[in-house]
Parts: structure tokens; sequence; C-alpha cells
């Protein structure tokens, strides 16, 4: 059976990657903090597609050493995956001035490196087999300067250029990328999210909808397999996608009008 290895896994749109990828007939090793939720994980995929293999490998993706090390493990275990997403994230909204140093760290900590430590750790091993499809994802946020995320998105804007690179640099190894854009998503890390976005900020990302991490998921493999380079859900990630520069000046406009607004309220 093929394998996909996946961080993020016990939740949101990690758990929605493994089960889309589970009903496709891959066995799966999930990487995610938690035992709880990750043996919880482990058992619903099981559970529902009962011939596939699911092992789970507590990990903090941050914590370079430990993340290869789990990454070999698996590959111990597994073999070399055919299928790698990178979906461990956090996002904590607030101002900049508000905010301390530390928590910018941990959103890079989390957001890029531990997506750039997966990759790294896989790279190597996935064009040695020659063959290797890697998802990431991304965001909105990525896009263009949004109030409020001062935090969050220069860690989605560096993933992005990330990816950008690896997508040239990985191709002659037989190794094809995807960046995923997800519009809001009904996931435990959007719960998170509303307990510190600024009013504002509030203001600005809605409109767009809410989606279901099953119907991101199904895009992003779907993605994958077509060896897309983006896969952006949704009428509104797709205009960003495709005329973000252009549009830029006038959501800077609609930004600052808002942020006004509410602050003389």
């Amino acid at each position: 059976m093929p394998v996909a290895f996946v961080t993020g896994g016990s939740s949101g749109i990690g758990l929605a990657v493994a089960r889309k990828l589970a009903a496709r007939g891959y066995d799966l090793a999930l990487f995610a903090r938690g035992d709880t939720r990750l043996g919880d994980a482990k058992g619903a995929i099981i559970a529902g597609n009962g011939s596939c293999r699911v092992e789970v490998f507590p990990v903090d993706v941050s914590d370079r050493a430990a993340l290869q090390q789990a990454v070999a493990e698996a590959i111990g275990f597994f073999g070399v995956p055919e299928m790698a997403i990178a979906s461990a994230g956090i996002a904590e909204p607030g101002l900049f001035m508000e905010q301390s140093a530390a928590l910018h760290e941990r959103h890079m900590a989390v957001n890029y490196f531990g997506a750039h430590h997966f990759v790294q750790a896989l790279a190597t091993p996935m064009a040695e087999a020659g063959r290797g499809k890697i998802g990431l994802i991304a965001s909105g946020a990525a896009f263009f300067g949004i109030y409020g995320y001062s935090a969050y998105a220069p860690s989605k804007f560096a993933l992005r250029a990330l990816a950008e690179v690896l997508r040239v640099e990985l191709a002659p190894h037989g190794l094809s990328v995807t960046l995923c854009y997800p519009p809001d998503t009904d996931t435990p890390q959007l719960e998170a999210e509303k307990r510190t976005k600024p009013y504002a900020t509030q203001i600005i990302t809605e409109g767009g909808g809410l989606w279901q991490p099953e119907d991101v998921a199904e895009r992003l493999v779907q993605g994958m397999e077509q060896g897309k380079f983006t896969v952006a859900p949704g009428w509104q990630m797709k205009a960003l996608l495709h005329f973000g520069s252009l549009l830029a000046p006038f959501l800077r406009w609609h930004q600052r009008r808002i942020v006004r607004k509410v602050n003389n309220d």
C-alpha cells in the first residue's frame, strides 16, 4: 500500500487529509503534539478504514531534532512515503505592539520551520526513491498584510516563498510541491484564533464563508494527485491568488477604513 506522512494529523485539516488518504488506500504516519488526540485520530481512521495501517508519532514540529528522529522512525516502519503533508500550525492574532517577541518566534517556529524541518527530513529519501508529492498549507494571510496578523502572516509569507523555491529545486528529483491556501475553515485552530482576534480583524476577514476541513482536504489531495502547484478553494482565495497584486491597494484602503471606524466608535 502507498504511504503518507502528515503533520498536524490529530485535528483540523491534517486529520481530514489523513482520512481522505486512508480512504484512497494509504497507510499513514501521523505527527502531532499530544498522545491522547493522536490516539483518538488513529482509532477514528482505522474505524473508518480497517484495512489501513496507522502509526502515530507524538512530537512538536518546531523541535528539529525530535521531528527528524520521528520521521526517521516512521521511514523505518513504513518506508519512504509517496505523500508528505505539513499541516501543523498555530494562529494567535493580536496587535504588534501588544504581542511578545516570543509569540512571534513561536509562530515562525511552528508554521514555517515546522514545515521546513519536515520537508528537509524527507526530501533526500523521497528524491532517492525518485518520486513523491509534498503538500504545504499557507493562508490568505500569505497574500497581503492583514491587520492583527503580524505574528501569523510573516510565517505564511515565508512558507509561500519556501514552496516557490522547492517547486523549482525538487522537480528534477521527481518531487512535486502543492501549496494550499485555505479560506476560513471550521477547525480547532480557527476557534483558538477567535479568542484573541481584534474586532477590526474580525470585520476585515469576514465574508468568505466557513469551509469544512473535509472539503479543503479533498481539494488539497486532488491538487497533489494532479501535480498542481497551488490549490485555492473558494472565490476569495482564487481572486487573491490570481489578482492579489492588483487588489493590494484596495485591500490596504479597505483595512484603513475599517480600523478608523472601529477606533472611532
